[in-house]
């Protein structure tokens, strides 16, 4: 599992306003996703649920390879909705695994379907998904002071915890390194080395 962590750009006197994570590079659409989502706390189930299964289908990928797809992933799985993906079948994982839009897995294609009803389980609970995975840091973003690229954990305890739960409740593709890719990316950890311009201390 790729994780995506910060490092310092290669200037001796960068301009403020070009500091960004060291994953970035020079790609429009990652910069996009760095400067406007990554880091940002997301309380929207339909979000989240996107969020997780994005970063399961990562798995042994790039970050970029997956954001060039997330489109591609949107319209073959009903913009991420929960009931259209619990519905789809064997005739449906047969067509999506034809589809170059899409990463085609038939694990990672099935763990989707199977956490689309996992999800639903857990609705029917009475529990939401943002309550869910949001009571591991007690319901605010952990905000890390990393000074270099070494510091920052591939998983943690808590990623490992939630990896743990989410299993318990029916996910797949859902490892502690996964887990701590999309708290990560749904904000739920900053992880935006100090000299990075998103991260909360950088204009203080």
């Amino acid at each position: 599992m790729f994780v995506r962590k910060c490092s310092r750009p290669l200037s001796e006197t960068p301009q403020p306003e070009l500091i960004r994570c060291g994953w970035v590079g020079d790609d429009p659409l990652m910069i996009a996703y760095h400067d406007r989502e990554w880091g940002q706390p997301v309380h929207d189930d339909q979000q989240l649920f996107e969020a997780l299964l994005l970063e399961g289908a990562q798995a042994g990928l790039s970050w970029r390879t997956i954001l060039n797809k997330r489109q591609g992933y949107r319209e073959a799985f009903g913009q991420f909705s929960p009931d259209f993906m619990a519905g789809l079948g064997k005739v449906d994982i047969d067509r999506l695994l034809g589809n170059p839009a899409i990463v085609r897995h038939r694990g990672k294609i099935e763990a989707f379907i199977t956490n689309a009803r996992a999800y639903l389980q857990l609705r029917e609970t009475g529990m939401t998904l943002d309550q869910f995975v949001w009571q591991f840091t007690e319901g605010k973003p952990v905000v890390n002071r990393w000074q270099k690229l070494a510091d920052v954990p591939g998983q943690t305890p808590v990623s490992t915890a939630m990896s743990k739960a989410l299993k318990q409740a029916g996910f797949r593709f859902v490892g502690p390194t996964t887990c701590y890719a999309f708290m990560q990316s749904a904000g739920l950890v900053n992880d935006h080395l100090l000299d990075c311009r998103h991260h909360p201390e950088f204009n203080q």
